[in-house]
């Protein structure tokens, strides 16, 4: 089964006297690219977190955000009481010498000066750690089960598309005797108009128009076609998470063909046949920049 790049997983868990808040959510990108924001308290496994993160999720645009909830006790920050009395005492002299009544907001002009609100010391206890690390996978586990969600109908549309081709294809292989025999047919008539019937050696033309004919033939073109869109089935089928690429290289080879296919047509009905598959091949090609 495909897995999409794009998907959403988010867990709210709580870690003793805090609640772990874990927000994930991919995009697709040619390579893994991650936008990690972390609280504080976190920053020391933020190198733990990138390589969880690399290992589960494999590819695209990630973006997590991971904040912490505080439930009673202490906070994220910590009053230094020293610090706003040793504040206080001057301001409140300066206060009196200019006969100025200490005004109540002089506690919210104190808690802006320096060094009177601190960052909180507070360290994860390896309890309070491990309980994280079962959050973050919890996380991980819902956005790549979205992943497999959007890639189950990212596959089916890739099936269709596929199975699409090979159908057009299969008309190509109906028309191509009849584009033959026009083509015979034609090239006759035109050495009669030109030269005349008995002015022609119709050994030699046949021997010519083989020549000709061989130069245009598509037989090859198409069951390279044909196996490659039979490659591209069976790898959706293979139990790889990560298969995007690969999907996008056998989808050039089919274009290859494709495009070869057309330019040595020279057949209304073929051409029209090939923009039909062209067509079919780039809604393919748009899909698959979504697989993992």
């Amino acid at each position: 089964m495909l897995k999409s790049m794009t998907g959403y997983g988010r867990t709210e868990e709580a870690a003793g006297d805090k609640t772990f808040l874990v927000e994930i959510k991919s995009l697709n990108g040619k390579q893994f690219e991650l936008n990690l924001k972390l609280t504080p308290l976190l920053k020391p496994y933020e190198f733990a977190i990138r390589n969880a993160l690399s290992e589960k999720l494999q590819r695209g645009t990630i973006d997590c955000t991971i904040s912490l909830k505080q439930n009673g006790g202490s906070g994220a920050i910590t009053i230094n009481k020293e610090m706003a009395k040793a504040y206080f005492q001057p301001l409140s002299e300066v206060a009196a010498e200019l006969n100025l009544g200490l005004s109540e907001y002089i506690l919210a002009a104190m808690l802006r000066l320096p060094d009177v609100v601190v960052p909180n010391t507070e360290v994860l206890s390896e309890e309070q750690y491990g309980q994280f690390q079962q959050s973050l996978q919890n996380a991980i586990n819902a956005i790549n089960k979205h992943r497999l969600l959007e890639g189950s109908a990212l596959e089916k549309d890739l099936i269709e598309r596929i199975n699409n081709i090979l159908a057009y294809q299969e008309k190509i292989s109906e028309l191509e005797p009849l584009r033959q025999h026009k083509m015979k047919d034609e090239l006759r008539r035109k050495m009669e108009e030109q030269v005349g019937k008995e002015n022609y050696d119709a050994n030699r033309l046949e021997q010519e128009m083989i020549y000709y004919i061989e130069k245009i033939d598509i037989s090859e073109e198409q069951v390279r076609l044909r196996n490659h869109c039979d490659y591209f089935l069976n790898i959706l089928k293979e139990g790889d998470d990560s298969k995007g690429k690969k999907l996008g290289f056998v989808l050039q080879e089919i274009g290859r063909e494709i495009n070869t296919t057309g330019a040595k047509a020279y057949d209304a009905g073929i051409q029209k046949l090939v923009v039909l598959m062209k067509d079919e091949l780039e809604k393919a090609k748009e899909q698959v920049l979504n697989v993992l």
